[in-house]
């Protein structure tokens, strides 16, 4: 491994198993359980967290395709309360789909004390009678409370909160309904006016008229069809309005005119020029980068070098995401594929190109066997350096007859990064146990919902319970959790970039929208310091149309705090005035 051993890993696992000895406590109002010896991640299991919610993915014997495709998930704090709380996507009625009593949603609410509660019938958010596919969330009317965006097979839906623990349905007032089938979705705010416009991912042109019988596999069986097999669908852009609804205009700004087979979007600045530009992931068809010229988007993948695979091929694009992984000050991109295929690591080459490094960083050869959905860079350990967290899983349910080394259900990764390119795989001995099973995962989201400062995971597996890992290490190095808070830019402050400096070192992250697959991401950044005394000082670049630059000397640590655009330190949680 390159900066940790798997003996350093147990050491440190067993440090913490020997200070919650006893089982679960508090600690400084946090609740922290007891950790598995050897574990980075502790399988949390329902009896533990009280979700007992399961994915119904409507597997038949027809081997529809969207069976196949989902669920997302989402962690974050719906009632401002400062616990992270968990969103869980299901399926329901639909052309191919018709079930007497349809499938819910699960919104569980946090307890607190490692517990969660179901509310989602209280919330207004049960669902069923559309087929669900992703959540993308993002305040998108300013007011200070987190709005929910549902994406699926056949139309869409965006809910209002409205502070009060409940939702309401706002999808034609707002004129974001979208019918067809829509993956991923990502909040992000594109001409820089201060309110969060919103990106949805188009999949194929699939209906009750438009599906295709592929025949009979290898097995004399009905499979789940290739998706070249379909005709690509233009993803589209909303343009927030400021009133409570969208224009429709991605039409106008480059991402209409080219149509593709969409799984996932990052919304990042590959450029640095203040403008968040969209990395788009096609499945067996070229990948999209929208370079945003002030408002207009141009299709520059192909010139970027990250359309194709190196012999010039499409590839299955499924999960995304952008960061600074090997800290150059340039977002680079990550994108997961199919089996046979390899990841793609695109190392960010300062000049509007990107050179696949996956080969060379250490992921390549682990990830040839994988098909990849959610993912996530993260600082799983808080020395301050970016890891790689990878859930995968194969689309066809009968591979593993036909194709030797590849499985269906498939074991996450964990990757250990040293900041300066290279990635090694943690065994599974010190990744923890669920890292020696297999899961039929598709949709990840990542955060800390038990304020510890370490980044615990959540996994929607298709057909089965959600997987809930517990982070047990990130707490034994130090850190500081920060929300930000938007005023002139947009509230969700999507675009910034935060640096702080510890010891000798000095380290920048950007707040991106999207990223992984189907999934949103608890809103904080947790900042790791290794074992530094103290952080000398943090700032902030908010992005526009303010682009102010507030430096905060010695902030405190191992806590989380609120700070607020031209305001500075807040308490946490933070109640928004409207």
């Amino acid at each position: 491994m390159s900066s940790f051993s798997r003996r350093q890993f147990l050491r440190r696992s067993a440090l913490a198993t020997a200070g919650l000895a006893g089982g679960s406590r508090r600690a400084s109002g946090l609740w922290l359980p007891q950790p598995a010896a050897g574990a980075i991640y502790r399988t949390v299991t329902p009896a533990e967290s009280h979700i007992t919610w399961k994915h119904d993915n409507a597997k038949s014997l027809m081997h529809w395709l969207p069976e196949s495709m989902c669920s997302g998930c989402a962690i974050f704090d719906y009632d401002n309360d400062g616990w992270m709380d968990i969103f869980l996507v299901n399926t329901g009625r639909c052309d191919f789909f018709q079930p007497k009593v349809p499938p819910h949603n699960a919104l569980y609410k946090n307890n607190r004390d490692g517990t969660f509660t179901d509310v989602t019938r209280e919330a207004g958010l049960l669902g069923g009678e559309t087929w669900g596919e992703g959540a993308a969330v993002g305040d998108y009317d300013g007011d200070g409370l987190p709005d929910l965006y549902v994406t699926g097979y056949g139309r869409n839906l965006l809910y209002h909160n409205n502070g009060d623990g409940t939702f309401t349905d706002v999808t034609g007032k707002a004129g974001v309904g979208d019918s067809g089938w829509s993956t991923s979705a990502a909040w992000f705010d594109y001409d820089n006016d201060g309110r969060l416009d919103l990106f949805v991912c188009s999949f194929v042109e699939y209906s009750d008229q438009l599906k295709i019988s592929c025949g009979d596999n290898k097995l004399g069986k009905r499979y789940y069809c290739i998706p070249r097999l379909f005709n690509p669908r233009p993803s589209k852009l909303y343009r927030n309005n400021g009133d409570g609804t969208f224009t429709e205009v991605g039409h106008l700004a480059g991402i209409g005119q080219n149509p593709g087979k969409s799984h996932g979007v990052v919304a990042t600045d590959i450029n640095n020029d203040g403008w968040m530009d969209l990395f788009v992931s096609n499945d067996t068809a070229a990948n999209f980068l929208f370079v945003n010229h002030k408002g207009r988007f141009e299709e520059n993948g192909f010139m970027a070098g990250v359309a194709y695979s190196e012999e010039g091929t499409p590839r299955s694009g499924m999960g995304l995401d952008s960061a600074d992984y090997d800290n150059d000050d340039w977002m680079d991109l990550y994108v997961a594929n199919i089996d046979h295929e390899r990841f793609s690591l695109y190392h960010n080459n300062h000049d509007g190109t990107f050179t696949d490094m996956a080969a060379q960083s250490g992921i390549g050869a682990d990830s040839y066997l994988r098909s990849g959905w959610g993912v996530r860079f993260l600082d799983y350990d808080n020395d301050g350096e970016l890891d790689l967290f990878q859930a995968d899983a194969h689309p066809d349910d009968m591979v593993q007859s036909y194709d030797e080394g590849v499985h269906w259900y498939e074991k996450p990764m964990l990757f250990h990064g040293n900041g300066r390119g290279l990635f090694a795989l943690v065994p599974p001995a010190a990744a923890g146990s669920a890292f020696s099973r297999r899961w039929s995962a598709r949709g990840m989201a990542i955060g800390d919902w038990d304020n510890d400062g370490g980044i615990d995971v959540l996994i929607n597996n298709n057909g089965a319970r959600p997987l809930l890992l517990h982070n047990q290490v990130g707490r034994l190095n130090r850190w500081l959790g920060v929300f930000l808070v938007g005023r002139k830019c947009n509230r969700d402050a999507v675009g910034a970039k935060v640096s702080w400096h510890f010891g000798e070192l000095t380290r920048t992250r950007e707040k991106t929208a999207g990223g992984s697959y189907l999934s949103s991401h608890d809103p904080r950044l947790v900042l790791g310091c290794g074992q530094a005394a103290r952080i000398d000082w943090l700032e902030v670049r908010w992005p526009q149309p303010s682009g102010a630059v507030e430096r905060i000397p010695n902030p405190p640590m191992n806590r989380y705090i609120t700070i607020v655009e031209g305001e500075g330190i807040r308490p946490y949680p933070y109640k928004i005035k409207r």
